[in-house]
């Protein structure tokens, strides 16, 4: 029986796909799977991974026809998993050896749904440790209850999927896929999800996963139109809170992390193609008419005069009606506290 499935999807990633590829060796078992999905990269990321699949223990080698950005990638991962637990791997990021079975035996002693951790950021040769935004470690607790309070960051802002490991059962139940298409935020809407509907999480303080940032490549460092894919992202996560048992409590903390998001696009809006900007302001308008008001005016009744204001400004802004949010679609946004 396969204990656990570790999906990684690769896209143009020939010059870290070895490291991450070795790492994976160094935590491999006799009981694990290694799902490298190829999302048609056009570099010698293909010959990489064949090759990684003949020398690696448990690969198996998933190829798409065309590009579907990392959240289909992630699902075809998911559709192929034959593991009691899951977990995923950016394949341009790495981990510490032995990672995995000793996270795996975490998860197994608390015996709950999921489990997050913490992470090491690494831009260039700086090395950052960031934390999960809850004080207490390895005890159960139940997930609904660490998505608040809204103006703190918490779990659910903390969104990495590979920060993380996961009971087949959230597999089984249809909370572990991704929205299909999704370019970036595709992390947001599921770990609201994941928190909604899961019945019992843990954190622990295991250090493991090394997350590379300032990679060229990354939509984080793109400012095309694939990153305007975060609103369809968030109207996802205020469509879903909307119809949750509680949504009168979680809905102002998602509509206070969605403007947060928006206003930390607007402040950087230098990066972004110049049709793209416009499309940003034209499109972040939109989403604010479309956000329950009253729960809006609360929100930007919280937030920092220099946030409200450029909020309000956004919201007084003539929309058009757009048919569709993008014409085309990964990695999260930027960790933005709310």
């Amino acid at each position: 029986m396969v204990k656990l499935s570790v999906i990684v999807p690769f896209y143009n990633v020939q010059t870290y796909a070895p490291d991450t590829l070795k790492s994976l060796a160094a935590n491999a078992r006799e009981d694990f799977e290694f799902l490298l999905v190829d999302d048609c990269s056009r570099d010698e990321t293909p010959e990489i991974l064949a090759r990684a699949e003949r020398e690696l223990p448990g690969a198996r080698l998933l190829r798409h026809e065309q590009n579907g950005g990392l959240a289909t990638a992630r699902n075809t991962g998911l559709d192929e998993a034959r593991g009691e637990y899951v977990t995923f791997l950016d394949g341009d990021d790495w981990l510490a050896p032995g990672y995995y079975p000793e996270l795996l035996s975490t998860i197994e002693e608390l015996g709950c749904d999921f489990v997050r951790t913490d992470h090491v950021q690494c831009t260039a040769r700086a090395r950052t440790v960031h934390r999960v935004p809850h004080g207490r470690r390895g005890v159960a607790m139940d997930p609904r209850e660490v998505i608040l309070p809204a103006d703190r960051s918490t779990s659910v802002d903390y969104a990495y999927a590979w920060a993380g490991m996961y009971h087949r059962r959230l597999l089984d139940d249809g909370v572990l896929h991704f929205k299909d298409g999704l370019r970036t935020a595709e992390d947001r809407p599921w770990i609201w999800r994941l928190h909604r509907e899961a019945k019992s999480m843990a954190v622990v303080g295991l250090l493991g996963v090394f997350y590379r940032r300032g990679v060229a490549s990354s939509l984080t460092q793109i400012g095309d139109v694939r990153q305007l894919d975060f609103i369809r992202a968030f109207d996802q996560v205020i469509e879903e809170t909307a119809q949750d048992r509680d949504a009168d409590l979680l809905l102002p903390k998602a509509v206070r992390t969605y403007c947060a998001i928006i206003s930390h696009h607007l402040g950087s809006i230098e990066r972004f193609e110049p049709q793209v900007a416009r499309k940003l302001r034209t499109m972040s308008a939109a989403a604010m008419k479309r956000m329950p008001q009253d729960v809006l005016k609360e929100a930007l009744d919280s937030m920092d005069v220099q946030r409200a204001s450029r909020l309000r400004r956004l919201r007084r802004r003539p929309s058009p009606t757009l048919s569709a949010p993008l014409e085309q679609g990964g990695t999260p946004t930027a960790e933005v506290v709310a």
